[in-house]
């Protein structure tokens, strides 16, 4: 249970990251592709940037999301196939059929 909840945190993270920061990325994609100029736009003024290094920092951005949510993929397999989770002792178990004094 907890790997599988671990699991669900970091692909909601991931999918979150991607979702808040990744319309500017996009941005500049199609900025190289289209034009071949890339422009950063800061209080109402473009600002000429190096398309290869923002290229670059979109590479880096893309990788931690994919590792986030190939995190979470893991964690969840893990969680979902492990039986640490499953195997509890006669002694610690708690409901009817329990040696737990109640």
């Amino acid at each position: 249970m907890r790997f599988t909840l671990i699991g669900i945190g970091f692909i909601f993270a991931g999918f979150l990251v991607l979702g808040v920061f990744g319309q500017d990325h996009y941005n500049f994609a199609i900025q190289a592709q289209e034009f071949g100029d890339c422009y950063k736009f800061m209080d109402g003024k473009q600002v000429e940037v190096s398309c290869s290094d923002v290229m670059q920092e979109r590479a880096v951005f893309f990788g931690i999301v994919v590792s986030l949510i190939g995190a979470g993929v893991f964690f969840l397999i893990r969680g979902v196939r492990g039986k640490w989770d499953q195997d509890v002792k006669p002694e610690d178990k708690v409901g009817p059929d329990s040696s737990f004094p109640s």
